[in-house]
């Protein structure tokens, strides 16, 4: 039996996806107060989980691209499935993500 538990906790951990954050998108959370960034930092990381979190709206100007909103604040990343990547491409207040 400890063979199987053994085997199910690697393909959980077999299935997550690998975080990347680009240097913009860090710049932009470094300049967002308390408590949004730590509220920020928790969604991104559990993107890595679930890519695909309720909530979530794909963007239809952007290829393979996703927004999750987060208070006022909206996280734009790409889901690279193949690779399984997440890449934090954008940051940003609601009223200036998409300008």
């Amino acid at each position: 039996m400890g063979r199987s538990k053994e085997n199910a906790r690697q393909k959980k951990t077999e299935n997550h996806y690998r975080l990347v954050i680009v240097k913009s998108a860090l710049k932009q959370l470094s300049k967002i107060s308390e408590p949004y960034n730590s509220k920020i930092v928790e969604k991104i990381n559990s993107l890595s989980i679930d890519p695909r979190p309720f909530g979530v709206e794909k963007l239809i100007s952007r290829d393979n691209e996703y927004r999750v909103r987060v208070g006022v604040y909206r996280i734009v990343y790409s889901i690279f499935d193949n690779l399984l990547l997440i890449e934090v491409v954008d940051i940003d207040h609601r009223k200036q993500i998409y300008r």
